[in-house]
């Protein structure tokens, strides 16, 4: 029956260029909740010119690669090799800054969102906008170069994120999502469409400059999902498949952020509901009920795939550091010869984790590797600190590590509380909740709400975006919420942590550490 659906084409196609892996994911599309395929490739981003960024030739084989890798899965599991498919999504990591010009020639590196190089820019629209633009937002990365005088800036004739780029060549459309589009400019939900106000303030600041017309029309057109967004060119359906097997004329959904396929992935479109992504980067993003009182630098105001506001925490560092020290006792282990995998590694860690302090016995751990807004760092520098009286076991130290993970997403979170902002329950997903009930516990502890991780957290956004492509058939009958109420998550399989007092206040605790010693952390930016 798999094999039928992938020869008749009956099938959603999902991709998603994330930090460290461009995922594929192949999924039935008349039930998004089969997957049918799936294919991936690692990748790594580079510090070249102190600009964190990914070349687009690795961007392309890496593309290639992810799709090889599902195809040949298809063939494994079902004895199929697919060459068509019913629609297609492309979502990416948001924010960051792709700049072109009259011949679609890039004019810089792409700039990626981890990039903290925009503090003026960032700073000066803020007050101009009287709403929150964050260091990563592209506008930010676009009036940066109009303030540092960047020659490139009177070629500028689009500019976009990397899932509206992959798809603009993959199309030919130059469009995007409204929750990637919302990481671009401020977004009025009501429009679905970028602030006409705010627009016509961007245009008035920078007259003078040497950019060419309004801003607007430098910007993709906005979509909300189940908008149709063009179809696979000749040219595209080679850049993804160059053997040539792969049919043109497949109808692509809009592209988006993977802050807006990880609301998807987890369920999260909804008013009073969340979800937190954690990878390279983690971040919350909480669907609001009404607009907050006031700005915050802490939160960005996004929306969802369909256009409702949200507030987001996102910060720059996520597992990353915790990895590497995953790494280190995986190459102990096999030293002292024990082979173990990496997910068994992550296991072994994890659980020694539950036998930790609740308040990791006055351990401290920073995930810094680069800048954090949040945190009022424009560069990091990992540390673990503990005192001489903390108590210094394996169990601790690897709850310090996770809680480390969680701490400056806690530190928004908790301006999110002072609004008032209620969540009935939050969603999870990124590889780092495969290990049943650890990093999901901790999480609820961090924030005092419940944690739900589903069948389809370790797909993550890949799956999130294929479910947006399978929205296009049924966008005319249904909204994005009932869609995915009745049709995809109706039978999913959820578990659910209530958080556990003991976890709230000894993760309490830590913050209140880790907030003081914050400045043991600006220190080492500043001496190392």
């Amino acid at each position: 029956m798999s094999a039928d659906a992938i020869a008749a084409g009956r099938t959603a196609l999902g991709i998603e260029l994330g930090s460290t892996r461009i995922k594929a994911c192949l999924v039935d599309a008349g039930d998004p909740t089969t997957v049918l395929a799936v294919g991936s490739h690692e990748w790594e981003n580079r510090f070249e010119g102190r600009m964190w960024t990914y070349s687009l030739e690795d961007v392309w084989s890496g593309l290639q690669a992810a799709y090889a890798d599902l195809v040949a899965d298809a063939e494994r599991r079902h004895g199929i090799r697919p060459t068509s498919f019913g629609s297609i999504g492309v979502s990416a990591m948001m924010h960051g800054y792709l700049a072109f010009d009259e011949a679609g020639e890039l004019l810089v590196p792409f700039r990626t969102w981890r990039n903290s190089t925009t503090g003026p820019a960032a700073a000066e629209l803020s007050d101009l906008f009287g709403v929150n633009i964050p260091l990563r937002w592209s506008i930010a990365h676009l009036h940066q170069a109009i303030l540092d005088g960047e020659t490139h800036v009177g070629d500028i004739r689009f500019f976009t994120t990397l899932a509206g780029y992959v798809h603009w060549k993959l199309t030919g459309e130059k469009v995007l999502g409204v929750g990637d589009a919302s990481g671009m400019f401020p977004i009025d939900s009501e429009a679905c469409d970028y602030d006409a106000e705010l627009i016509r303030r961007f245009d008035d600041l920078v007259a003078v400059s040497p950019l060419t017309g309004p801003v607007r029309d430098l910007l993709p057109e906005v979509l909300a999902a189940g908008q149709a967004a063009g179809e696979l060119t000749a040219l595209g359906a080679r850049l993804l498949d160059p053997t040539g097997a792969l049919a043109a004329g497949i109808p692509l959904c809009p592209p988006e952020g993977d802050a807006g396929t990880g609301m998807v992935a987890t369920n999260a479109v909804a008013p009073r509901t969340g979800n937190v992504s954690a990878g390279t980067s983690i971040f919350a993003m909480v669907v609001l009920e009404h607009p907050l009182e006031s700005a915050h630098h802490e939160l960005d105001l996004v929306t969802t795939p369909a256009g409702d506001a949200v507030a987001m925490v996102h910060c720059n560092n996520g597992a990353s550091e915790l990895a590497a020290w995953a790494g280190m006792f995986g190459r102990f282990a096999a030293a002292a010869g024990a082979e173990l995998s990496g997910d068994q590694v992550f296991d072994v860690l994890f659980r020694e984790a539950l036998a930790g302090e609740a308040d990791a016995g006055g351990l401290l751990a920073y995930n810094h590797l680069a800048g954090e807004p949040i945190a009022g760092l424009e560069e990091g520098r990992p540390l673990f600190v503990r005192t001489p009286d903390s108590r210094f076991t394996l169990a601790n130290v690897m709850r310090a590590q996770l809680y480390g993970v969680f701490g400056t997403l806690a530190l928004g979170m908790r301006v999110l509380d002072g609004e008032g902002v209620a969540l009935d329950r939050m969603f999870a997903h990124g590889g780092m909740f495969r290990t049943a009930g650890v990093a999901q516990r901790f999480l609820a502890g961090a924030l005092g709400a419940p944690v739900a991780v589903g069948d389809t957290a370790s797909e993550g956004g890949a799956w999130g975006i294929a479910v947006l492509a399978a929205y296009l058939e049924h966008a005319a009958d249904t909204d994005l919420s009932a869609y995915l109420d009745d049709s995809v998550f109706a039978g999913a399989a959820v578990d659910v942590a209530e958080p556990d007092p003991a976890d709230v206040a000894g993760f309490t605790s830590y913050l209140d550490r880790y907030r003081a010693g914050l400045a043991a952390e600006r220190a080492a930016v500043e001496a190392l």
